[in-house]
């Protein structure tokens, strides 16, 4: 089964400070999904195990029935429910064929615990993601 590759995981900011050997490491972890046009790749509500990295294909991102985004390549997204274990935010809709790789949370919680400077990423995004809901 096909794996990300360390460039697509270094376009990540989660990941953007990891050496080649930790981003070789990681990427090993990782599980190939793949989408057709239309599939919900993650329901806002449902519970959320995955962490995900857009390979090839677009998405859309929906919060409360209204889009607020879109996801391409070296897009991530499902971080928040691995910190919390809360029901997912968001939707994301495949838009096209969309590729992905999965990371399960049994794996991301014991890796972020070894790496500080990804402790401090994601504490980046939380606030940057807070910030943005407020400002709704």
């Amino acid at each position: 089964m096909a794996k990300p590759t360390p460039d697509l995981l270094r376009k990540v900011p989660l990941f953007a400070g990891l050496d080649d050997k930790e981003l070789t490491s990681l990427a090993d972890e990782f599980n190939e999904r793949r989408f057709s046009a239309g599939d919900r790749v993650a329901l806002e509500g449902e519970g959320g195990l995955m962490f995900f990295v857009v390979d090839s294909g677009e998405a859309t991102v929906e919060v409360h029935g209204k889009e607020v985004g879109t996801l391409g390549p070296g897009s991530a997204f499902g971080e928040i429910a691995l910190i919390d274990r809360r029901p997912r935010t968001a939707t994301v809709t495949a838009q096209s064929e969309l590729r992905a790789y999965g990371l399960p949370v049994f794996v991301f919680r014991p890796f972020v615990e070894a790496r500080p400077q990804v402790a401090w990423k994601l504490l980046e995004a939380m606030a940057d993601r807070l910030a943005r809901a407020e400002s709704r």
